[in-house]
């Protein structure tokens, strides 16, 4: 295990959406991407720091998008809560088969299948070592899995918001349609808000802004980049 001084952050909260979980498909969730999640979230809990994860639902299902098509908005969003639990617990298994404690703790009750949300109990688990999911977002409608990331990021303490994604960090627009996007080493919250890059919703970097809570921004398909951060290289983007 590594020494407490080797490490840059003890405590990261890792934000996935739930599309990070489907690899090559169009949809559903692919189980060589979620095992290659597990053993690098097994790398880094060796380095001794404490890991929780926030899994989004987009994969399976997407309250903003069904609300566009007619539906209720909290009825879509309460759909979309519980696509987050069905990652979650796909997560939780992979892990587990890496021998990796995990626990699963949800904004909505559902005692058959995890732990209600309780702060104190989640801060425990994370220091005994084991990998916290916070799954089903705020538990409440109108609020994204990025907001839920922030406001439990500030709940248990965390030193830092790992936001991982398909690409390096944050450019200053889509490099997949555009060549020329430059990407930023270094970016502050109010400069992400105003040029309206689609790294978080507002009211997530707004909380993080307010609160003072870095984001990193990394490709989550490199191999040990959650290893790297917590050894505190220099791997995407820093928002701060």
């Amino acid at each position: 295990m590594a020494k407490a001084q080797n490490r840059v952050y003890n405590r990261l909260l890792i934000k996935l959406s739930g599309e990070a979980l489907m690899g090559a498909r169009s949809y559903g969730i692919e189980p060589e991407t979620v095992e290659f999640i597990a053993r690098e979230v097994g790398k880094a809990i060796k380095t001794g720091a404490q890991i929780a994860l926030v899994i989004g639902g987009g994969n399976i299902f997407r309250g903003i998008e069904a609300s566009a098509q007619g539906m209720d908005r909290s009825q879509a969003d309460y759909m979309g809560m519980l696509a987050t639990v069905i990652n979650s617990l796909a997560v939780q298994n992979a892990l587990e088969q890496q021998k990796i404690p995990t626990r699963v703790q949800t904004a909505i009750d559902m005692r058959e299948l995890a732990e209600p949300y309780i702060r104190r109990r989640a801060i425990r688990h994370l220091e005994k070592g084991r990998v916290v999911i916070f799954a089903a977002g705020t538990g409440n409608p109108y609020f994204t899995t990025d907001t839920a990331a922030a406001l439990r990021a500030m709940e248990i303490g965390a030193d830092v918001i790992c936001k991982g994604t398909k690409v390096d960090g944050v450019y200053t627009a889509d490099p997949v349609k555009d060549p020329k996007a430059k990407k930023y080493d270094r970016i502050s919250y109010i400069d992400v808000i105003k040029k309206g890059l689609k790294v978080m919703d507002s009211t997530a970097i707004t909380l993080c802004m307010d609160n003072h809570m870095p984001i990193v921004v990394f490709n989550l398909k490199g191999k040990g980049s959650i290893t790297s951060l917590i050894a505190g290289k220099k791997i995407g983007t820093i928002i701060e």
